[in-house]
């Protein structure tokens, strides 16, 4: 595992795509990550929706992953998933309370948001990076305007991102991309199919120019 940089907009941009896993059942969640790593994909999301999210985080930071925690609402998401591992934070919207915890915490979160007011909300409340969902709503074009006033601002694109498009998002702005069932297809995961798995995060990074 690549060890998270203090700049989290700088590590994703060498290793740009994130793999958000929605499953019923994670039969193990450190192979899970190594199935993804050995595709080419280092940056693992397990999703507040996941049942028993903390253990799998746990389970997979304790084996030296780089795991993260997404759909994160409320503060106290925020504190059991750090204290299980994530060393980064997801959130579909702006959360003033997610971002304050993790200031608190040291934690990095990127914010979601998808208007121009809401990515300068983001901004606002210290996020480390905003991602736009669901960004299959306006497509890569839309990454391209949002540069025009938000030049410096890492945006990651959410919601939609398949091999299909996924290098358009990129081409139009975004610093990363999240791969959800594209790549993590639930039945796949709670089958414990890890070379499946492998497979398509490799067709997928390899869309990317990875």
């Amino acid at each position: 595992m690549k060890p998270l940089a203090a700049d989290l907009s700088a590590t994703l941009s060498a290793d740009p795509v994130i793999a958000v896993v929605r499953a019923p059942r994670i039969p193990d969640a450190a192979a899970l990550c190594a199935a993804l790593a050995e595709g080419g994909i280092t940056w693992t999301e397990f999703t507040c929706t996941t049942p028993n999210v903390t253990e799998h985080l746990t389970m997979a930071s304790a084996a030296g992953w780089r795991v993260g925690v997404g759909t994160v609402l409320t503060a106290g998401q925020v504190e059991r998933g750090v204290a299980a591992g994530a060393s980064f934070l997801v959130t579909p919207g702006c959360r003033p309370e997610v971002a304050a915890a993790a200031r608190a915490a040291g934690v990095p979160v990127v914010l979601g948001a998808l208007t121009p007011t809401e990515v300068a909300q983001a901004v606002d409340l210290g996020a480390a990076a905003v991602k736009i969902f669901p960004a299959r709503a306006f497509g890569p074009g839309y990454f391209k305007d949002l540069r025009g006033p938000y030049p410096d601002v890492p945006l990651v694109a959410s919601g939609g991102v398949n091999a299909g498009n996924a290098a358009d998002f990129l081409a139009h702005g975004a610093l990363a991309v999240c791969a959800g069932t594209d790549v993590v297809p639930p039945d796949a995961v709670a089958a414990g199919d890890w070379a499946e798995i492998t497979r398509r995060a490799r067709a997928f990074t390899a869309a990317c120019g990875r």
